[in-house]
């Protein structure tokens, strides 16, 4: 039987593979067969993920994104041990909800590095020579509904993933000469520690609503793995700078 998510044999790179997304990402990817490079900045979280995962060769390197300039050099020592990436899915993220009376510089500043500069600097050292497989590439973002549609208190995380939409379309129509196809997914609210920490600073009757908005409930890490892994296989292999929107209708 043909499997139109097979990934046997590549090698993939997820961040934020420790919890939440890049976590069911990168157990969900090592299913279909990829070799999976976990990166987060715990150790011992990335080696739950670890044990979680199918298959053998996945590794899991610890990394600080907010190092951000260190980046494209580090990158070049993953692939000497791990060998050219297939895929790229940039999972890891800050999101901080805060009022604009009571944003600050270094709120926008904390979110625009995780969020936007460590995407675009993953990008730049994915695309170097002997970094990428030449064959075919692929790169994911994981951006937000709250780039569409507008929500208080979320200026600053909402302009952050904005700005990942347009980064792909960009990336996408640079990098195609290369044959590396890049994408984002727009999530909606999924279940995660992250989002139940970040809940937690919310009014019940604020949490309530927001589940009420999404017709088909709200998301899983699971959910977001799935559309990651279709638009990393090469069953998409003519897509490219594409948004994909996930959010259980929030949208509609």
């Amino acid at each position: 039987m043909i499997n139109p998510l097979e990934l046997t044999g590549k090698t993939i790179l997820v961040t934020g593979a420790s919890s939440g997304i890049g976590r069911a990402t990168a157990i969900y990817l090592s299913r279909l067969g990829g070799k999976i490079v976990a990166v987060g900045r715990d150790q011992d979280r990335l080696q739950y993920t670890l044990s979680q995962m199918e298959g053998s060769g996945h590794a899991a390197l610890p990394f600080d994104l907010n190092d951000v300039e260190q980046i494209p050099g580090w990158m070049k020592t993953i692939v000497a041990t791990a060998g050219p990436l297939y895929g790229l899915v940039h999972s890891a993220g800050i999101v901080l909800y805060r009022p604009l009376k009571v944003l600050s510089y270094k709120n926008l500043v904390d979110m625009q590095r995780i969020n936007v500069d460590a995407a675009i600097m993953l990008t730049k050292g994915f695309r170097q020579n002997g970094v990428y497989e030449k064959s075919g590439a692929s790169v994911v973002f994981i951006s937000s509904v709250s780039a569409l549609k507008g929500e208080p208190s979320l200026a600053g995380y909402s302009s952050t993933k904005a700005a990942l939409i347009s980064l792909a379309r960009t990336l996408a129509v640079e990098l195609a000469n290369q044959k590396i196809r890049v994408n984002c997914i727009c999530s909606g609210h999924v279940q995660t520690q992250m989002a139940e920490n970040t809940s937690e600073t919310l009014p019940a009757d604020n949490m309530d609503e927001l589940k009420k908005k999404h017709p088909l409930g709200l998301g899983t890490p699971e959910d977001v793995a799935y559309a990651a892994a279709w638009l990393l296989s090469p069953s998409a292999r003519w897509i490219t700078g594409t948004n994909v929107v996930l959010d259980g209708g929030y949208t509609a």
